[in-house]
């Protein structure tokens, strides 16, 4: 379960509207996340609360497929992103470190700055609680859940590699 208030953007989201592109030499997900949206909103990153949620327009995170956009997103504090729409390497990149993104064009409408969501991903649930109103987005498949449950894509690669030592059987997910 997921619960945070909301950080709201609009279309094109791209990005460099991210995480500047100075910031590409940053390794460390925390100070990645001091930069986060700085080019938008430069006082962004000290207003989130840990667990806070953006909420999107169409097409969140296109541009480059720079992996540290997501890193900053979640070095940031931030627990989850809901979208219209997301850039398909943006999508794949945050999955990657577990940072979960739900496609929710209802919500996006539905939900305004500073709401109270509660977000139950693996029924894809989203409740406002500041307005009451509930919205559905598909849930993960079992694998999506499996692999952000882990952690990320390195985790979930570890546990199955260690399931494997230990079964002495092969990887066949």
């Amino acid at each position: 379960m997921i619960r945070g208030r909301v950080h709201k953007f609009g279309d094109h989201i791209d990005t460099d509207g991210i995480i500047p592109a100075g910031c590409s030499h940053i390794s460390d997900p925390a100070e990645l996340g001091r930069h986060c949206m700085e080019n938008i909103d430069p006082a962004f990153a000290r207003r989130v609360s840990p667990g806070d949620i953006i909420v999107a327009g169409s097409n969140f995170g296109c541009g480059s497929s720079r992996e540290f956009a997501p890193w900053a997103i979640h070095g940031a504090g931030i627990s989850c992103v809901i979208a219209k729409s997301f850039a398909r390497i943006f999508f794949r990149n945050a999955i990657n470190i577990a940072l979960p993104l739900l496609t929710c064009p209802e919500a996006v409408e539905g939900i305004e700055e500073k709401d109270l969501l509660e977000i139950d991903l693996g029924r894809g649930e989203i409740r406002n609680l500041t307005r009451t109103t509930v919205f559905t987005a598909l849930p993960y498949p079992e694998f999506i859940r499996e692999l952000i449950s882990a952690g990320g894509l390195l985790e979930y690669g570890r546990r199955l590699l260690a399931q494997s030592r230990e079964s002495k059987e092969p990887i066949r997910k």
